[in-house]
């Protein structure tokens, strides 16, 4: 009869079992990185350096063009009116369907998620049959002298409807998980509505109000398809840093095509940066609330 040693009997008791998900994990965090990669990173990559391949004189010269600075700021004031039009929207959006019942919640609710089931370019082409001249506003619009298509006015209005839900829908689900406690215990105690909404609401929410901004940043400085409908393609006048980019391709002017998109691409890395720095300070802040 053969006994066990029992010093190796007690190595064999210690020995940790071998975990049988451990190799699929770090396949699919292989997997996962490598799909990063090759579809983000590397192309942001290429485009930093084909826009430098002829040279720091004609990447400056590229971004300091009159057409690309005007396609710039016209880029800025679109996205400036949206977020700011879309944050005061889903503010109060986000209150009423999360902390009140009325009818319609359902189908408002539905309203809001409009510009994510429709295509952009649709979206451009809702607002000409509205606006153009085939619309049914056109005459009332001609009469006192105002341009919404082929304008400024139509860039805003288009980049306000596919960055139209971002803040709202970053909001609702968490005024909703909140509850209204706290509301209700200050309404009882007599503070008035925008009290209660500036001393206890919004404190809770000001992470995912911050994060909701972010991503309509984001979307809003990036948006082409609609815009690209409404704006006429008016070099200098209704050309956002997109279109601009698109003309420079077609014509073939490669280097500064990707030059202007660099600044595209260093706005959503510092975009990034910053969605990441809001998503740490509010999952820190709600830590220590549960403790």
């Amino acid at each position: 009869m053969n006994l066990a040693n029992p010093a190796e009997t007690a190595n064999r008791v210690q020995e940790k079992p071998r975990d049988p998900g451990k190799a699929a994990k770090y396949t699919l965090i292989g997997l996962g990185v490598a799909f990063i990669l090759i579809m983000l990173v590397l192309p942001l990559i290429t485009v930093c350096v084909y826009a430098l391949k002829q040279g720091w004189d004609v990447f400056s010269q590229a971004i300091t063009d009159p057409y690309a600075i005007k396609a710039l700021r016209l880029t800025l004031l679109a996205t400036v009116v949206a977020v700011v039009c879309n944050t005061f929207f889903g503010l109060f959006a986000s209150w009423a369907i999360s902390k009140f019942h009325f009818r319609g919640k359902q189908f408002l609710t539905t309203l809001i998620d409009i510009p994510f089931a429709i295509s952009p370019i649709i979206a451009g082409l809702v607002f000409i049959l509205v606006f153009g001249r085939i619309g049914w506003a056109y005459d009332f619009l001609q009469t006192y002298d105002i341009k919404v298509v082929f304008a400024v006015p139509g860039i805003i209005l288009a980049t306000i409807f596919v960055t139209f839900p971002f803040v709202a829908r970053e909001l609702i689900p968490l005024m909703q998980a909140q509850g209204n406690d706290e509301e209700e215990a200050a309404a009882l105690m007599g503070a008035k509505w925008w009290t209660i909404y500036r001393k206890v609401t919004l404190p809770h929410i000001k992470w995912g109000l911050l994060y909701g901004v972010i991503l309509c940043t984001a979307r809003a400085l990036g948006e082409f398809g609609a815009v690209s409908v409404v704006s006429g393609h008016l070099r200098g006048k209704t050309n956002t840093l997109p279109l601009h980019i698109e003309i420079l391709f077609n014509e073939f002017q490669l280097t500064a095509a990707f030059a202007v998109s660099s600044i595209l691409v260093v706005t959503a890395i510092i975009i990034l940066i910053l969605r990441n720095i809001v998503e740490f300070k509010g999952r820190k802040e709600e830590g220590e609330h549960v403790r």
